[in-house]
């Protein structure tokens, strides 16, 4: 992109880049020049608006982090409603996207983005699967408190059992798990914890 020409929304064009190089080509492929590249600007916008590039990509995982947020929130609004095993096999199927099992990948893959994200969110573990994790464990206790979860379920062991198995379902396959694998996987995991 020519020098003087306005770029809007820097910080989403940039990290918009960064998925789509980081899905087609992995984590090895993310480079400042491939994000710039992609984006279609010169590799200085990226150095003005962020520190250096693992600054860059620490605010890129924070940012997909926040996400899940909203993903809380509808889990939280589904509470009561359908089953319990069908609506953790949908909030598994969305947490579990593609985009979301490439930033764990490239979160493992880099000691100073790891470094940086210890430093940045309070919660501990590894981004966006334990995000993931305590919004299992939330709703699972809202079910809990309805009666539809057992009293005496232990709902943080189960959450991150949940997120556990179904990241070794997404992480290693080129094409994600149906509906079926992950089904099967929640009804495994909370066999003997849904009240009678």
């Amino acid at each position: 992109m020519p020098t003087g020409v306005h770029i809007r929304d820097v910080r989403e064009q940039l990290f918009g880049a960064a998925e789509r190089v980081l899905l087609r080509d992995g984590p090895n492929a993310l480079t400042s020049r491939a994000v710039t590249t992609e984006a279609g600007c010169a590799k200085g916008v990226l150095h003005r608006h962020f520190a250096d590039f693992d600054a860059f990509l620490a605010e890129l995982v924070l940012d997909r982090i926040s996400r899940i947020d909203t993903q809380a929130a509808d889990l939280r609004d589904s509470v009561g409603a359908g089953t319990v095993a069908e609506t953790l096999t949908r909030a598994l199927l969305d947490v579990f996207g593609p985009l979301a099992v490439a930033v764990v990948g490239l979160v493992t893959f880099r000691d100073e983005l790891r470094a940086r994200l210890r430093q940045a969110r309070s919660a501990g573990g590894v981004p966006i699967l334990s995000e993931a994790t305590a919004m299992i464990a939330s709703y699972l206790s809202a079910e809990r408190d309805l009666g539809r979860v057992a009293a005496d379920a232990d709902v943080d062991t189960l959450a991150a059992t949940l997120i556990g198995a179904a990241h070794l379902l997404f992480a290693d396959q080129d094409d994600a798990p149906g509906n079926e694998a992950v089904h099967r996987v929640v009804n495994t995991v909370l066999a003997g914890a849904l009240a009678q």
